[in-house]
């Protein structure tokens, strides 16, 4: 494949990845906030229930899958032309960004509000709630932004350089605890100022993928660093931040 052909293919990719990337979060922002009462499924009863238990399921087992050994074969061969592994972070990306709009997006809605934040209970929940988006995204800088949004895949294509990998972050919030995305993700489902039976199924279900997810990425991280990632574990609290004692 001609260089020119490669810097086509990557260009178009990252574009149509960033874009879906993008819509997805606009998309989860609003329907957190909503409390999933704006998706689009059709169903109603037990069909609801099931499709809206699978679009749950889908997001934690696709996204581990993919972070397996398995999954990182098969994520290498997606993309055609030899390009495959060089742009398997931003087909990551573009998977998850997916997946993320079909869970939102094509949620079925039960209709049943369980709070609903009013005066000033209402300001009080958007500060939380914008407060957990800013640390999250705050995270997501701190374990390197190119990775997180495909964006380091497709523009290492077109310099014409392989993808470089800087081992795992231990700056910023990774400075507190070991999986500070983990954290920001399960704290945007359960800030939101209306909680319905839908948010609270969605939120329940994500955060224990949350708790247990970061258990199977750590066993990679052993087996990838040794030592030094569990000197790393040693002095860093798993998922809550450690809060400095007063002295």
């Amino acid at each position: 494949m001609s260089p020119r052909r490669r810097i086509a293919i990557a260009l178009t990719f990252g574009i149509v990845t960033h874009t879906v990337f993008a819509v997805s979060v606009v998309v989860m922002v609003d329907a957190l906030y909503n409390g999933l009462r704006i998706g689009l499924g059709p169903f109603h009863g037990w069909l609801a229930l099931l499709t809206n238990v699978l679009l749950i399921l889908q997001f934690p087992i696709l996204h581990s899958f993919f972070l397996s050994k398995n999954g990182r074969l098969i994520l290498a061969k997606i993309v055609p032309g030899g390009l495959g592994a060089d742009l398997a972070t931003t087909t990551f990306a573009f998977i998850g960004a997916l997946q993320l709009l079909a869970a939102f997006g094509l949620w079925s809605p039960s209709g049943v509000t369980i709070f609903e934040a009013k005066g000033s209970w209402y300001w009080c929940m958007l500060a939380l709630y914008l407060g957990s988006w800013l640390f999250l995204i705050k995270a997501l800088t701190d374990a390197g932004l190119g990775l997180q949004t495909g964006y380091m895949g497709w523009s290492s294509v077109v310099r014409g350089r392989k993808p470089q990998h800087n081992g795992f972050p231990t700056h910023g919030l990774f400075r507190v605890c070991r999986h500070p995305v983990y954290l920001g993700f399960a704290l945007v489902m359960w800030t939101a100022p209306v909680l319905t039976l839908d948010g609270l199924a969605l939120a329940a279900g994500w955060t224990l993928y949350c708790l247990i997810g970061p258990k199977l990425k750590e066993a990679r991280y052993r087996g990838w660093y040794g030592d030094r990632y569990a000197e790393y574990c040693a002095t860093v609290p798993y998922f809550l931040p450690r809060i400095p004692r007063a002295r």
